[in-house]
This record gives C-alpha cells, structure tokens and sequence, in this order.
C-alpha cells in the first residue's frame, strides 16, 4: 500500500510549505492539499517547486465553480511541467451553499462532473475538445508541450458519484469514509479501472490533548454539509448536522479520526488497505489547527519513521555520529 501526506495545516504564508514539503521528499512520496482560500494550493505547489522540492502533488480536492475546465487542465498541466513529477488533479462540485455563491447552482452535479472531468481529461490528452454541455462550453485545445503524466481524480462520498468516478477518473478520492463502506459500498460502484485514494485524519494520543477538539477543528464543516452527513449516515456512523461538536467525538470514537499510539496508528491505516484503497493519504491537519504548523510536521514525521517511509532527523544525525567515531577509533 501506499502512503502519502496531505499538508498539514491551511498555508497562509509560502514559507510555510518548505519543512512539510521537504519531508515528503524525503520520503519519496505525494504531497497533497485541498482547496485552500487562504492561498490557493496550484501555487502552493509552484512555490514548493521553486524552493527545490520537486515532488508529486495532488489536489484533493479543488472546486469546479472556481474555474472553467480549460483553466483546470492548464493548471494541472502546469504544475507537471514546473515539478518534473505525475500529477493528480482532483474536482468536486463542492457543497450546494458554494455553488450558489460562486455563480450558480448545478441541478444535477453529476451531470456537470461529467462534462468537467472529460473535459479535463481530453484536453491533457492533447484532444480538441468540442463541448456544447449543460454546464460548460467549450471550442479549443491546450498547447502541445511535453509534461509528466496528470491523472484526473474526483471527490467520491456516495455510489452515484462512484459510479460516474469508475466512467470517467482515474482516481476516486474520499474524505472521511470508513473502511468498511469504502470495500461495500463504493468499490463494487468504481470498478477495476479507477484507484481509490483515501485522505484519512490522523492524530497521536498524547497525554492533556483534546482529541475530540481537534477532530472538530477540521471536521466541523463536513459535519454540517449535507453530502457529508449523508454518507456518514448510510456509512453507519450517526451524526446530527447542527451538532457537529457530538459527530467531532463519534469520529474519534469510530476510528475515522484514527487516533493511538503510532503503531496503533499505523495498524488503523492498514484496514484501509484491506478495504482495497490503492493510496492513504495521511491528513493531520488538525494537529496543525490547534497545535501549529511545526507540531503537526514534526509529529508526521515520528508517524512517517514508524512506517519506515523516512529517519527520524535526530536518528540520522545520531547514526552519522556514531559512524564518524567508529571510524577515528
């Protein structure tokens, strides 16, 4: 299985990325972020690639309202071009409140899903794209330029949209979903031909953290979207949208907050595995939310070193240590 790391924590500064992004290329793997309103994650990304650190990213995930699907396929295509590295470009049609906001509703957002995500998909592909859709229009194609390959991944949480993922994505992205539905529910949906990617919130037990505050940090939002609670439901995990502080806590109780000791950690990460998930991305930004950006980063790296993905800095500078004076002895 394998295992990559969400930022963990909103980015409001660019310095910010540097220590996280380091560190996952140190442990030769994907680093992802969501759609951030702070600073938005295609520069986020840039920014990192500028600093050096040329690693996979993925977008998990970002929004269609906010761009036309020609400006999304550019986007994609730029950051494999700027990090010499795949890419995996993640969409939802975000929650209902958003749409409205940002210019309109979609009536049906599979319907608008599935022009966006074949859109996208055919534009990397180098196609001319003629869309005469319900939602989107559209007459061109991307310039030819040579890139890293992009896959085209999408926001999966019931099995409509798991069906449609199966269709037309590469990926199937989920948030919060357990296991046990993931294997029942979604896969049997997507087929053979789409890998699930599972973003799963992660934080250490620890003596005087309030395990359940930061779990509410994050999740709250999700607690009170209707999409969200509606899945957790059918998912059998009971929550009530106008009391997400008591769903904060059953997250924590259910294991889909997956907190413990890190090997307890990482023997939760595995059921994901056994569920059939191709890629656990490993998400603590709710350490990052309640504890600071340095604490979360350190505590992922303690997590990625019980993996066996990275060594503890201080280990490696202790083993250099030692080999030094083996060798003047």
């Amino acid at each position: 299985m394998k295992f990559s790391v969400h930022v963990p924590f909103m980015p409001v500064r660019p310095d910010q990325i540097g220590p996280v992004a380091a560190l996952v290329q140190r442990a030769n793997t994907r680093l992802w972020l969501g759609q951030a309103l702070a600073i938005e994650p295609h520069q986020v990304f840039a920014y990192a690639a500028g600093l050096g650190h040329r690693i996979p990213v993925g977008t998990s995930v970002t929004l269609m309202p906010l761009r036309h699907p020609y400006e999304a396929a550019l986007q994609a295509r730029s950051l494999a071009m700027l990090t010499g590295q795949p890419v995996v470009a993640g969409y939802g049609p975000g929650p209902v409140d958003f749409q409205r906001a940002t210019g309109g509703r979609y009536r049906s957002p599979l319907t608008a899903t599935r022009e966006y995500l074949t859109t996208v998909r055919g534009l990397l592909d180098g196609d001319a794209v003629q869309l005469d859709g319900e939602y989107f229009r559209l007459e061109g194609a991307l310039l030819p330029f040579p890139h890293e390959h992009v896959e085209v991944g999408v926001g999966v949480l019931r099995p409509a949209m798991a069906r449609l993922a199966g269709e037309v994505a590469d990926v199937a992205i989920t948030w919060l979903c357990p296991p046990a539905y993931i294997r029942d529910v979604l896969k049997p949906e997507l087929g053979s031909r789409t890998r699930v990617v599972s973003v799963v919130h992660v934080a250490q037990r620890k003596p005087g953290r309030d395990l359940d505050r930061v779990a509410f940090s994050v999740c709250r939002r999700h607690l009170q979207a209707p999409h969200y609670v509606s899945m957790l439901n059918q998912a059998g995990v009971a929550v009530d949208p106008t009391d997400p502080e008591s769903g904060a806590r059953r997250l924590v109780e259910e294991g889909l907050f997956l907190t413990g000791t890190l090997p307890e950690i990482v023997a939760g990460l595995r059921e994901y595995h056994a569920a059939g998930v191709d890629e656990v991305v490993l998400n603590l930004s709710g350490v990052g939310a309640v504890h600071g950006d340095a604490v979360a980063v350190r505590e992922l790296e303690f997590l990625l070193g019980e993996m066996g993905l990275v060594t503890h800095e201080r280990a490696a500078r202790a083993a250099a240590s030692a080999a030094r004076i083996s060798v003047i002895r």
